[in-house]
């Protein structure tokens, strides 16, 4: 199975400058804690836009939660 190379993100290369460095663990849980609350915090403001965008009501939310097909 041929694998095609794609290029280092900009987020990979950074990340593995990070990474060069040797971190204790209690530090590299925190670096993962914080990386997880930037993006929560990107898909908070995401899912919030298309709520405006699309007036969604409290009754809209829970149908779409509850969709099986989704």
């Amino acid at each position: 199975m041929l694998v095609a190379k794609k290029p280092l993100t900009n987020l990979q290369i950074e990340l593995l400058r990070l990474y060069a460095h040797q971190v204790e663990e209690k530090d590299l849980l925190q670096i993962k804690e914080l990386i997880g609350q930037y993006f929560a915090k990107r898909l908070t403001q995401f899912a919030d836009e298309a709520w405006a965008q699309n007036n969604w009501t409290d009754q809209d939310m829970e149908a779409i939660l509850n969709d099986p097909n989704q």
